[in-house]
């Protein structure tokens, strides 16, 4: 008999093991059929089934950030990847929205996965408020996430954090109902139309946003990082 037959596979990811995320990575890919787990300070965390209001919010706040990266060279939103942020954290943020390195983001991939800290992480809190809301948030503060976004669906709470040299600030809607990113000028959110999963609304209020000259100065700024870099 070959040695090979005597190579067990890695024991599979439960809830509450407590590994490394070399170790939590070894035994996630050993499982093909799992889709969804996390790593948070050492801890693993399954799934648990998602509510159609979890997937609701989800779909409306990933149409409006990748609708954002569309008009926004350099930028690129995603669903559901996973981030490898140092040896005891591996999250699985809902949304993730990045500037590319080539045009001067501060990610990188590590193979085929993304490395440390992408410019702004959306996540919907329906039954994970308390982790979104706690060693979820520390870690992104301490990994510089620029903004973190936050939807409390069994609250109607939006939480928008700001990064600042104190630690996360919240960013609170102006008089007008609607939230404006520091990070990514343009980045406009109706959170009434959020909450009344008014896409359309969202969508016209954003292409507000991405039609101001701040917006042509940031995307102008990105496309000059990019020729630079190539020269």
């Amino acid at each position: 008999m070959s040695m090979a037959a005597h190579i067990l596979p890695p024991p599979p990811l439960r809830e509450g093991d407590r590994l490394t995320s070399d170790e939590f990575m070894r035994r996630w890919e050993a499982m093909p059929d799992l889709k969804h787990a996390e790593l948070i300070d050492g801890i693993v965390y399954m799934p648990s089934p998602a509510s159609i209001e979890h997937g609701d919010h989800h779909s409306h706040l990933g149409a409006w950030l990748a609708n954002y990266a569309a008009a926004t060279p350099g930028c690129r939103s995603c669903l559901e990847a996973t981030w490898l942020m140092g040896d005891k954290n591996v999250p699985q943020p809902d949304i993730t929205l990045r500037i590319l390195p080539d045009y001067g983001g501060r990610s990188r991939l590590k193979g085929k996965y993304a490395s440390g800290g992408p410019e702004l992480i959306t996540e919907v809190a329906v039954s994970s408020a308390t982790r979104d809301l706690g060693s979820k948030l520390k870690l992104y503060e301490s990994m510089g996430v620029q903004e973190y976004l936050v939807a409390v669906t069994s609250e109607t709470r939006f939480v928008w954090k700001e990064l600042a040299s104190k630690g996360y600030q919240a960013l609170e809607p102006d008089a007008d109902g609607l939230i404006r990113s520091r990070c990514f000028p343009g980045l406009w959110l109706d959170v009434a139309a959020l909450w009344r999963l008014d896409l359309a609304q969202m969508l016209k209020v954003l292409q507000v946003g991405v039609a101001t000259a701040e917006h042509a100065e940031f995307a102008e700024r990105l496309a000059r990082k990019t020729r630079n870099s190539a020269l």
